[in-house]
């Protein structure tokens, strides 16, 4: 009996192996049959285990267990709310944010609303490249984009999924200053960014090319180019890719030799100053009629006064700048670098708006920006401190299936999202995490309108300052405003809540009731 016991389990054992080896729905699982479903154990019991001996759910960097699980349940389309009210310490927690509500909020649409759609499309407030005249200036369909990760620090699949997710709920792909790869082609626009490598378009003596350039462009769907100044996880050095992560496939299309590391130079050969960057983004944009911005954390203000004032003089100038905290960064970095370099980005965002502010240029220009904002409270202070579109980078991570392994620079990634290891990236299966992807954006853009509704406007470009507060240790709070030197903003009540509209009356009603009187013939004036 014990034989036929035994061999029924290890039957059961070789049924589960097989079936996870097959099954493309965990990454987990298919990367580590039998053993990966300890993980799916502990994790079933995790709240009961850390409330007595292991971290509490707001503990762990950079991402909370909270943080992980909204961001899972959501790209899971599961239950993403959580029970029994907050677990952060409202009253002794410095820096944490409140959004104030409105009274009287703004409406959810229903069905038959002009602005009511499933996939809840937030388009951007602003036509990207529109001020300075590009022949193919857009609408950003969403103000949610994927920012820059390169095919090379993320595995193909990785690349794939992403594309895929932002080609169903819409949006734009950086690709990263890696290069256009096949896996960017999936039906997602592309932003592409330009690093000091120049990868995808550059000569064989690794500098810039714009035949190169205009090659790709024609050949991929680009709505826009990035020049990367830095980025948060390492501002003032190039690029790193590990010499394990370089395949021959990665090779080819960065043009560059394999068994070494691939670093990218700290600054660009194609300009030294702001004048020559300038000349660099007025031929790019000449030859391409796209829109051509820029990528940068924030250290020194030199370089933003002198492109503001170059900018104010009107013939020359950038479309978009992206902002990156410092406390961004997806790929490999030397630690000093991570900790202490670059300002975070409420900081460094601030001090760069207000330069273009004084110079009255942020009308003309698309702000965005990224580091840790994938989530519905950060994005919404980011639009209300001014971007017009926020990137989310990490957070697409989890959303199709990382870990936090905080494994990325090894090439060892076990959910098969960072890493070229062909064993680890075949358990990442792209249709499948490019629903996750999806979804993630969906309910992202659901619930930054559910709290861009709930302080009493209609979009989060209308939100601002005085929506927010943030609170201190001793009992007190300040508004984001004077914290980051923002002047004040007359706060607008919403013309369907002016006063002599009945108090039941929706903005429905009240449109309808305007579009009424519009429509009413003007009595003539008597003689």
């Amino acid at each position: 009996m014990w034989v036929w016991i035994l061999g029924a389990i290890l039957l059961a054992l070789v049924l589960i192996t097989i079936y996870d080896l097959t099954q493309k729905k965990h990454a987990i699982l298919r990367n580590y049959p039998l053993i990966g479903h300890l993980r799916y154990i502990l994790e079933s019991f995790g709240p009961e285990l850390r409330q007595y001996i292991v971290t509490g759910n707001s503990e762990e960097r950079p991402f909370s267990r909270d943080q992980r699980r909204w961001v899972y349940s959501s790209a899971k389309e599961q239950n993403n709310y959580f029970g029994f009210g907050t677990d952060n310490d409202l009253e002794i927690a410095p820096n944490t944010l409140v959004i104030k509500p409105a009274i009287f909020p703004y409406p959810e649409p229903q069905k038959g609303d002009d602005d009511y759609d499933p996939l809840h499309p937030v388009a951007c407030s602003k036509i990207l490249g529109e001020a300075r005249g590009r022949r193919h200036a857009f609408r950003p369909e969403s103000v949610f984009f994927i920012s820059a990760m390169s095919f090379g620090s993320l595995s193909a699949a990785a690349v794939e999924a992403m594309n895929r997710g932002v080609a169903i709920a819409g949006g734009l792909h950086n690709t990263g200053e890696g290069g256009i790869a096949p896996h960017h082609d999936h039906g997602g626009d592309l932003i592409w960014q330009l690093g000091t490598g120049y990868f995808g378009a550059r000569d064989e003596d690794g500098h810039f090319s714009m035949d190169e350039l205009l090659e790709r462009v024609n050949a991929y769907p680009v709505r826009a180019i990035e020049i990367k100044l830095s980025q948060g996880a390492k501002p003032g050095r190039g690029g790193v890719l590990p010499a394990e992560k370089i395949s021959a496939e990665i090779a080819a299309i960065r043009g560059i030799p394999m068994g070494k590391d691939c670093i990218s130079p700290s600054g660009h050969s194609a300009f030294h100053d702001v004048d020559s960057m300038l000349d660099f983004v007025e031929s790019i944009a000449d030859a391409t009629g796209l829109p051509v911005g820029i990528k940068s954390a924030i250290g020194e203000s030199a370089f933003w006064e002198e492109l503001a004032a170059e900018m104010a003089k009107g013939d020359r100038g950038v479309d978009f700048i992206n902002i990156d905290g410092g406390e961004g960064g997806t790929g490999a970095a030397p630690l000093v670098f991570t900790d202490h370099v670059a300002l975070p980005f409420k900081l460094g965002f601030s001090r760069v708006y207000h330069i273009f502010a004084r110079y009255d240029l942020t009308d003309d220009i698309v702000f965005m920006g990224a580091g840790r904002l994938g989530f519905p409270e950060s994005s919404l202070l980011a639009f209300a401190m001014g971007a017009d579109m926020v990137g989310v980078a990490r957070e697409a991570m989890l959303a199709i299936g990382c870990i936090q392994a905080q494994r990325c620079h090894t090439g060892h990634c076990p959910a098969g999202v960072a890493t070229q290891n062909k064993w680890l990236m075949r358990g990442l299966d792209p249709t499948s995490k490019a629903a996750r992807l999806a979804n993630y954006l969906v309910t992202l853009r659901k619930e930054v309108m559910w709290l861009t509704r709930a302080v009493g406007v209609a979009h989060p470009a209308e939100v601002h300052l005085e929506h927010f507060e943030i609170l201190d240790e001793c009992f007190g709070s300040r508004s984001p405003r004077q914290i980051f030197g923002y002047p004040e903003k007359h706060i607008e009540i919403p013309s369907w809540r002016q006063p002599g509209v009945p108090a039941h009356m929706t903005r429905k009603d009240h449109k309808e009731r305007l579009d009424a009187e519009r429509s009413e013939p003007v009595a003539e004036p008597a003689e």
